[in-house]
């Protein structure tokens, strides 16, 4: 039984769990979007957000720590260089979830996950 614990888990290891994680995060910083399911992109959503608060503080510490969490390397320098400097006036909020609705083969609520900053979504989807 999960009584009393914080995190899901989606049915996965602790080490899936966090690989998944790093996956969708990494995804999101290099492609500005992804599509994904609802309860996969709101787990994703607060991981994010938490590498983008150690982006905004910038110092070779905080660098280590994105690393080690989102294991690439090329992400952490995207995400250092140029999703962290557009949210430096902002305290949190750096994301937007868009519901899709649910995916025909198997009925899973797929989602939208990007920056707040990026419209083109949330403008095509009005």
């Amino acid at each position: 039984m999960r009584h009393r614990k914080s995190t899901k888990r989606l049915g996965r290891s602790s080490s899936h769990h966090k690989a998944l994680l790093a996956s969708l995060s990494c995804g999101l910083i290099k492609q500005k979007k992804i599509k994904t399911t609802l309860m996969k992109a709101k787990l994703a959503k607060s991981f994010s957000e938490k590498m983008v608060t150690l982006g905004k503080a910038d110092t070779l510490a905080s660098r280590r720590k994105a690393i080690a969490k989102l294991r690439q390397e090329d992400a952490v320098k995207i995400l250092f260089s140029e999703i962290a400097p557009t949210f430096k006036d902002r305290d949190g909020g750096y994301t937007r979830i868009v519901k899709l609705g649910r995916r025909r083969s198997d009925g899973s609520e797929m989602a939208i996950l990007e920056w707040v900053e990026d419209t083109s979504v949330a403008v095509a989807a009005e």
